[in-house]
């Protein structure tokens, strides 16, 4: 079911309330973010424009995606979390505008910083990931919430594969840390999917017994992608491709658990599903890549596009509504949203595999990605930059 934005979404907004809670101000920060990186990166890469880049074209893409984008996703994510799993308040006011005001800083010296010294660039690029480390950390620590700290380690590791990445312009870390943020997924995805998904089935009088987590199956899997990440790094490419299609496997048998044939008729809950669906296929997509000389762009797209950029979206047009005291009903147009992220990886993908011309498939592509963080833009900053319904604070 979908609404078009209301005139309440609208009232009261203000720049002030985007800092009352970390997802506000993150969440659509990443938004401007994906609708102006990947116009520019075409740009770029067509010879169109020539930004002082402080590090050549392709690894300033890579990083702003994978550092930039999902870093602010990140951060609105988890920092919102962590608070409702540990009681504690929020950050807000003027310490989320300073740790804004680093991930802000990191895009403008990698986008303008040519001239500047590379300690300038990397250290602002760098000081992001440990800060909100810190954040949810005390929190969790003080609750002594064990079962957060894997998000935490993964964490440490996504920041590790930046050092390397930044420091050193070695692809193996952009691909460690593709592998990483897919870990990441493994764990959120692996709460929040099925979860949303057996509330549902019980909310509309069916048996959510179906709906199976095996904690073993998880552990297994986020196990298997560190050690895949590690091998890339060290070029094991025989042993990364053997734990790549094991990842995958595992994986898949999670979605099986999930039964995601069942979400269908729900937006919210089918672009959870099929954007966690996209981690397996781009794994194998790894593995083929490995063993078969697959193209490395078809698999990293894959990930980017399907996975990232996919459940990225579902989650946001989610807890946009949810942590704003909003019924959780999509606003108009955001199913093409969803379908439109989809199809921009499915295109990106065959792209990447010669079965489309490149500059149509790369063209389609990003429009097909603009349309979709553009429908979101467009919804949801009312609802961002406004209080909230319930009038609870945050």
């Amino acid at each position: 079911m979908q609404i078009s934005s209301t005139t309440a979404d609208r009232t009261g907004a203000s720049v002030s309330q985007l800092f009352a809670y970390p997802f506000r101000i993150f969440f659509l920060s990443m938004t401007v973010l994906a609708l102006v990186a990947i116009p520019t990166w075409v740009l770029q890469v067509s010879g169109a424009i020539q930004l002082p880049l402080a590090m050549p074209g392709l690894y300033w893409h890579q990083h702003e995606m994978l550092f930039g984008f999902l870093s602010a996703g990140i951060a609105g994510f988890l920092l919102t979390a962590v608070c409702v799993w540990t009681g504690t308040e929020r950050t807000h006011g003027w310490p989320l505008v300073l740790l804004w005001g680093v991930w802000l800083a990191g895009r403008l010296l990698l986008a303008l910083g040519a001239d500047l010294p590379a300690w300038l660039v990397q250290g602002a690029n760098l000081a992001f990931l440990p800060l909100v480390m810190i954040d949810a950390g005390w929190r969790i620590w003080h609750a002594r919430q064990k079962r957060q700290l894997m998000i935490l380690m993964v964490l440490g590791l996504l920041w590790a594969m930046q050092i390397g990445f930044v420091t050193r312009l070695d692809m193996a870390f952009s691909y460690g840390a593709l592998i990483m943020a897919m870990a990441l997924i493994s764990i959120v995805g692996g709460r929040i999917t099925p979860a949303f998904s057996s509330g549902w089935l019980k909310r509309h009088g069916q048996d959510s017994s179906v709906i199976k987590m095996v904690p073993a199956l998880d552990m297994a899997a986020l196990a298997t992608m560190v050690a895949l990440m590690l091998s890339l790094v060290i070029g094991w490419q025989g042993v990364a491709s053997l734990l790549a299609l094991v990842a995958a496997a595992l994986m898949l048998v999670r979605l099986y658990n999930w039964k995601g044939w069942l979400f269908a008729k729900e937006p919210l809950l089918w672009i959870l599903h099929i954007s966690i669906l996209w981690v397996p296929v781009a794994l194998i997509l790894l593995a083929g890549s490995l063993l078969a000389g697959w193209p490395t762009n078809a698999w990293a797209h894959a990930a980017g596009t399907g996975a990232i950029g996919g459940l990225i979206l579902g989650v946001i047009a989610r807890v946009s509504l949810g942590h704003t005291g909003r019924p959780l009903v999509l606003p108009r147009g955001m199913v093409l949203a969803f379908v439109a992220i989809q199809l921009a990886a499915v295109i990106r993908v065959l792209t990447g595999f010669n079965l489309i011309p490149w500059h149509p498939g790369i063209g389609a592509s990003a429009l097909l990605w603009l349309l979709a963080y553009g429908l979101f833009l467009v919804r949801y900053t009312g609802v961002l930059a406004s209080p909230r319904a319930d009038g609870k604070p945050g």
